[in-house]
């Protein structure tokens, strides 16, 4: 079938002890472990509460519409994020409040948006990021994609993509590349853990400090 007009089969879950383990993972150590420049840019965060950790299923859809969410919400399984390319739309709403609760009965986790939502004040405690908020509902006539890359804020989702989203934002990344970015998350969280200590001795003449400016010459 042409681009355009696809629905593929829904991705396969990402393992549970992965998941697990990136709830204790903030986004930032995610973020500067993979060149700080992969994730979400311009998103907004709608829940008050809640870490986003789960595995992607993607719709791009017309500006607009949200024909192909509701198909796309018939194919989630427990540990799924919706994730939404609207095309940056956000004239008009492409979820609210029965889309969100019809997808959690199905195990939905959490939803990402690259477009508007509406009920907002039902995402208080659901993971939830989008561009903005506005009372206009979508239509209902497609056209639409389901499990095809989508853009989301300059960044690139596949299908099967493992999503972290929590205060400071939302990245996502291969499952292939989870264990190794995890590691990486960890000896990275090491890292500030060390210098926290450092600052909280109160010396004014700091290690981590010092080699920053001394590599770009600007120590006394």
């Amino acid at each position: 079938m042409l681009p355009g007009l696809r629905i593929q089969p829904a991705p396969a879950l990402a393992p549970t002890h992965l998941v697990e383990a990136f709830r204790d993972v903030v986004t930032p150590h995610i973020s500067d472990s993979i060149g700080r420049h992969i994730g979400a840019r311009g998103l907004k965060r709608y829940n008050q509460t809640g870490k986003l950790v789960g595995t992607a299923l993607t719709v791009k859809t017309r500006p607009g519409d949200n024909l192909f969410i509701y198909k796309a919400m018939t194919l989630i399984q427990p540990g799924h994020v919706l994730v939404i390319d609207a095309q940056g739309d956000t004239r008009n709403a492409v979820i609210g409040e029965l889309i969100k609760l019809y997808a959690q009965k199905r195990g939905c986790v959490g939803f990402v948006v690259n477009g508007a939502i509406r009920d907002v004040a039902s995402f208080d405690s659901t993971p939830c990021y989008a561009l903005d908020v506005i009372h206009c509902g979508p239509y209902k006539s497609g056209p639409g994609e389901i499990n095809v890359p989508v853009s989301i804020g300059g960044m690139l989702v596949n299908p099967g993509d493992i999503v972290v989203g929590d205060e400071d934002g939302v990245v996502a990344f291969a499952q292939e590349h989870a264990e190794e970015l995890l590691a990486a998350a960890r000896t990275h969280a090491a890292h500030e853990e060390r210098i926290k200590v450092e600052i909280a001795t109160g010396n004014p003449q700091q290690s981590w400090l010092d080699a920053v400016l001394e590599k770009h010459g600007l120590t006394v």
